[in-house]
């Protein structure tokens, strides 16, 4: 098992819009998703974060009337590219979405490790033992 020293920022990045046509029961299932995943990581030790965290009370505020408009082009991927540059890693998790591959993209280019599966996310070795 590979381990780390200290938690990680980790991005959890999976599908928010794709294959949901917007429907809101389905957006909301995928942020569920997510927020699951980071649950996992923030009991492993790491510090999990959303881009959807930050960014769906930003639009509410802003005043987005649906996913896609313009205030949601504005915010929603700015937001977790400016979250990216913050993160340690990414868990990329779910089915096809071109935001997520997107910030693993990012990602790898910032030379930061990505994840592909929970089991995969190193432990943190408690300060006990470090």
């Amino acid at each position: 098992m590979t381990t780390v020293p200290r938690p990680l920022m980790i991005l959890v990045a999976g599908p928010y819009r794709s294959g949901t046509g917007d429907d809101p029961c389905k957006l909301e299932a995928n942020v569920r998703a997510m927020n699951e995943a980071a649950l996992v990581l923030f009991r492993a030790g790491h510090l999990p974060v959303t881009g959807e965290a930050l960014a769906l009370p930003l639009l509410e505020t802003a005043g987005s009337a649906r996913p896609g408009d313009a205030l949601f082009q504005e915010i929603f991927h700015p937001v977790a590219e400016r979250l990216l540059s913050r993160c340690d890693a990414v868990l990329r998790i779910g089915g096809p979405s071109e935001g997520a591959d997107m910030m693993v993209a990012q990602a790898r280019e910032q030379g930061k490790d990505v994840y592909g599966s929970l089991a995969a996310v190193p432990a943190v070795v408690p300060a006990a033992a470090r």
